[in-house]
């Protein structure tokens, strides 16, 4: 039975996701956070599509993502890393989906689209503010259909009054009412969600 004690010794037990992450921290080494990456690759790319709309862009998004876990978790305590991934995922889709829509062309400029792109962006905008995409979640799901729907191709889907109203059939004047009552509605649910 000796020979058995051989083979023991050359069996490492795989280390847990927050040994992985314990062992980049110390080191760094871009390797062993790779390592972790990989398998949840495939999921970023979905988030990332549904999101973005885009193969190459969702493509670049899993890269661009990965270089900025190479930051972050130099310094986070990260628990649940399946979790923590797609919210960072989901955040950074988000706010590629804000950035976008800051850049009107000249062609641009006459078109009813240029209304849903300067709508979208004002500062004061509740539904793209880095602390609250978890809230706003939670308070998409509250909102009456109609003003779900509304929010939801006009903010992710950059569809414009005229388009909204064209695939949901819901009357031009009644999609500007709902989207404005539902930022309305998303801004107060996501108000007591910050406050609890």
């Amino acid at each position: 039975m000796k020979f058995l004690k051989i083979f023991k010794r050359d069996i490492v037990a795989p280390l847990s996701e927050a040994q992985q992450l314990a062992a980049y921290r110390s080191s760094g080494d871009a390797g062993l956070l790779g390592k972790l990456y990989e398998p949840y690759m495939d999921m970023v790319f979905a988030l990332c599509y549904k999101y973005l709309q885009d193969e190459d862009a969702s493509k670049d998004a899993v890269m661009q993502i990965f270089e900025k876990l190479l930051v972050e978790l130099k310094s986070h305590e990260v628990e649940n890393f399946k979790s923590w991934l797609h919210s960072v995922s989901r955040n950074f889709c988000l706010m590629q989906l804000r950035a976008s829509r800051t850049f009107v062309t000249a062609d641009q400029a006459d078109s009813e689209d240029v209304e849903s792109i300067m709508v979208s962006y004002e500062e004061d905008e509740p539904l793209f503010g880095e602390r609250k995409f978890e809230a706003l979640e939670t308070c998409l799901g509250t909102l009456p259909a109609a003003q779900r729907k509304a929010i939801q191709l006009f903010y992710i889907e950059e569809k414009c009054y005229r388009e909204i109203s064209q695939e949901t059939g819901f009357e031009a004047s009644k999609v500007k009412s709902y989207i404005q009552n539902g930022k309305r509605n998303l801004k107060i649910c996501i108000e007591k969600n910050e406050s609890k």
